[in-house]
């Protein structure tokens, strides 16, 4: 879940109402008392400290009013993220996209929706969240002072990434905004204890139904996410499938072991002209000659600008640069042949595989083989 800390420039609708002057000079923590007040309580939760906010809506930290309740089944803490209903269409669909996927333990739980009441009646729709305990990837990065994280530290959070894109993958959705920022580190329960990197903010993931059915109709050139994480034939084609997620998480990768974001020499460019110089190829990035070998062969497969010679989630789980590691010691992928939505369920039909090279699950070793084999004729230079 992506906790965005900055207002949007631009806002169709404002979230509280009021004087804008004086909700100009209105300090943090008057406004999520505001906010509380206009956005209420749940039945067995009581809204807390305000965590982010955004075009969508709000975010806040919840608590539970009493946990030995028949409520009990919520965890003590959750986020809840938090809209009037009129202006909750974005969460909705972000709500039914996570019962979708659920049974992850790699991807952010919901835990279900509530509406409240606030001051003067306003009813709002609220989405119950996983909380993030260790903050953001993002995060991680910041307090690293432009360092980076350790290897064995990057491996860890890498395959729990792919873990649950995966996982998305299999669910038929392509995530469409993965980066740092919407990557929640959760406490770990088990045994192996530490912080868990999971997938958050899912408001922006498409079906691959629908992607293709757009192709078809040359609706295609229309992407989700953000310019510095999109891939070379996003910017050039406007096509967002499944190699694009793993494009992202070959910057997510580089911005965890160098610091900084792969294109961190375009982030002072206007969004247009970003997206041109992502499009065109011709910039190279390097990274430190002190990373391992398996390292630069990781990166290199997910950041293959040939989209059909860029690995899959599936089967960067199978690279060099990820064996090895500590098992996380929490409970496995709940696999489900059902797929929910809110008012309806729906055949897993609707996403069987295709017959596209790609798409398919290529999990044979020669499949695997075969295509680090290929991608060696278009590396990228690290």
């Amino acid at each position: 879940m992506k906790m965005n800390l900055q207002e949007p420039k631009t806002t169709k609708r404002r979230l509280f109402g009021g004087d804008k002057d004086h909700e100009g000079k209105r300090s943090k923590q008057e406004d999520w008392k505001h906010a509380q007040k206009m956005y209420g309580d749940g039945a067995a939760w009581v809204r807390g400290v305000m965590i982010g906010k955004g075009s969508f809506g709000c975010v806040f930290i919840t608590n539970l009013k009493n946990d030995k309740s028949r409520y009990s089944l919520y965890p003590p803490v959750m986020a809840v993220k938090s809209a009037e209903v009129s202006a909750s269409g974005s969460i909705q669909k972000e709500k039914e996209v996570m019962d979708n996927i659920s049974g992850c333990p790699y991807v952010i739980k919901c835990f279900g929706e509530e509406i409240t009441s606030g001051e003067s009646g306003r009813m709002v729709y609220n989405m119950l969240l996983e909380y993030g305990s260790g903050g953001t990837l993002a995060d991680a990065i910041k307090s690293s002072n432009g360092k980076g994280l350790s290897e064995l530290e990057v491996r860890r959070h890498a395959r729990s990434i792919l873990r649950g894109l995966s996982h998305i993958h299999k669910r038929g959705y392509v995530h469409c905004d993965l980066k740092p920022q919407n990557v929640l580190l959760v406490a770990n329960a088990g045994k192996a204890g530490g912080l868990i990197a999971k997938i958050g903010d899912l408001g922006s993931a498409k079906r691959m139904k629908q992607i293709k059915k757009n192709i078809l109709n040359n609706y295609a050139h229309c992407w989700r996410g953000t310019p510095m994480y999109l891939s070379p034939e996003v910017v050039v084609n406007g096509v967002q499938e499944k190699p694009a997620d793993v494009w992202a998480v070959g910057c997510i990768v580089y911005e965890m072991l160098t610091g900084k974001p792969l294109w961190y020499s375009y982030q002072d460019l206007g969004v247009n002209e970003m997206i041109s110089r992502i499009g065109d190829g011709r910039d190279l990035f390097s990274v430190s000659s002190s990373l391992s070998a398996e390292g630069r062969s990781f990166l290199e497969k997910c950041l293959c600008r040939k989209v059909m010679c860029r690995l899959s989630a599936n089967m960067l789980l199978k690279h060099p640069f990820l064996k090895g590691l500590p098992d996380d010691d929490i409970d496995e992928v709940e696999e489900s042949d059902e797929v929910f939505d809110i008012n309806t369920i729906t055949s897993s039909s609707l996403f069987s595989d295709d017959d596209e090279f790609w798409l398919s699950s290529c999990s044979e070793d020669e499949d695997m083989n075969a295509r680090f084999h290929e991608v060696r004729r278009f590396p990228v230079r690290l």
